[in-house]
């Protein structure tokens, strides 16, 4: 009769991964604390010249922003200490495995660039359309009829909302003269 032989190597621990992999949503805490500490710096030490009027002046809403960061940071970080974890992507239109457009995201950083240089010596109504227009084009349309003429009409109402309504004034350009 044969003994049955016991084999006393153990299987291979399965692998650690560190504890900071475990924890890496503490990252976006720490991102929210010193966004939080930045605001908060920021709101406290402004200089402000307008006489408050009322119980609500500037510094409120940076301090309550500020605030809210330093809260949100901390509560996450006792949900991610005590083991809560985020979920995972399940979007359905988001194909992990794939690479990175990076073709957009240099035009789409390039024509930002380029209506952030144009505003002021074109005014807002040529370069906010083509930052709309290149911004259409980036992403994939290529209606060269249609565009531009969106481009345009959507810049110019952009352009009278903010200037007429709201009354935050936007550089006009040469061709404001001519309207």
């Amino acid at each position: 009769m044969t003994t049955p032989t016991t084999d006393t190597t153990a299987a291979p621990a399965p692998a650690r991964r560190s504890w900071l992999r475990d924890h890496s949503e503490l990252g976006v805490c720490v991102l929210l604390l010193a966004l939080g500490v930045l605001v908060l710096t920021d709101a406290l030490t402004m200089d402000v010249d307008i006489a408050q009027r009322g119980p609500v002046g500037p510094k409120t809403v940076p301090v309550v922003v500020g605030a809210g960061l330093l809260v949100v940071a901390a509560l996450l970080a006792v949900d991610v200490l005590r083991g809560g974890r985020g979920q995972a992507e399940s979007g359905e239109d988001v194909d992990l495995s794939e690479p990175a457009d990076w073709r957009t995201v240099l035009l789409l950083t390039g024509v930002f660039l380029g209506a952030a240089v144009l505003i002021e010596p074109l005014g807002f109504p040529v370069a906010g359309a083509l930052l709309f227009w290149g911004a259409a084009y980036a992403l994939g349309s290529r209606s060269f009829h249609r565009d531009p003429l969106i481009a345009a009409v959507l810049s110019l109402v952009t352009y009278a909302v903010f200037n007429n309504l709201l009354g935050v004034p936007l550089p006009g350009g040469p061709l404001m003269g001519v309207l």
